[in-house]
């Protein structure tokens, strides 16, 4: 699905962020993205989402070479990648409702036929009674779950998903890994950045460690 051959990154004139990085991201995959903070973990992700294109290196997504992508086909490979950033991106003048079921409204589905699935998501990931608040309203680690459920509506061929239990408390982190491993035995690919190493105890995934720009990976 993704294959990253000798990719290199920086950012302007700096040194590299990432250096000679090569991985492959299989469907039905999970793995753990870990590492020491400054490592370079976002901007991997960054890469993976085709939000950055790399320095140097070759990038291929569902087969397609990103360099050569135009921007008309970007839109549509990125609707199949489900992503959590930290910083949640949340719309702040919709409701946590309204935020969850974007992608669905995106895509043009009427809301008869996507409210009740919606509604589902909201109460398994405890935002059932918060579904009709504004963003502002809500807590760091309501909004965490309202993204978390916002990427996985759309159930994406590949999650990907920076730090996504860094804001709830360890009984809703365990919750949300064991809705990751649900929509990883649905069929959708998993890739899940974190420094939480009891977390990543819990399944049994690939381990993709980076450190001062380099990559390691443990199967």
């Amino acid at each position: 699905m993704i294959r990253f051959e000798n990719v290199g990154l920086r950012y302007g004139m700096g040194p590299e962020v990432l250096r000679d990085v090569s991985l492959h991201i299989s469907p039905r995959s999970f793995q753990f993205l870990t590492g020491p903070s400054g490592a370079g973990k976002t901007s991997l992700l960054r890469l993976l989402f085709m939000t950055l294109k790399p320095t140097r290196g070759s990038i291929t997504v569902f087969g397609k070479d990103i360099a050569t992508i135009s921007s008309r086909e970007m839109p549509m490979l990125r609707r199949r990648i489900g992503v959590v950033f930290q910083d949640f991106r949340l719309l702040d003048h919709m409701t946590t409702y309204q935020n969850v079921a974007l992608p669905l409204r995106v895509r043009g589905k009427e809301e008869a036929t996507y409210r009740a699935e919606v509604e589902e998501l909201l109460h398994w990931v405890g935002l059932g009674e918060r579904m009709h608040v504004l963003p502002p309203v809500l807590s760091g680690g309501e909004k965490q779950r309202a993204a978390i459920a916002r990427a996985l509506i759309d159930q994406p061929e590949i999650l990907l998903a920076d730090e996504p239990t860094g804001n709830v408390d360890p009984p809703l982190a365990r919750r949300l890994l064991r809705l990751f491993g649900e929509l990883n035995r649905s069929g959708t690919a998993v890739v899940i950045a974190t420094h939480d190493l009891t977390l990543m105890d819990q399944i049994n995934a690939r381990r993709m460690i980076l450190d001062q720009g380099r990559l390691d990976v443990y199967d």
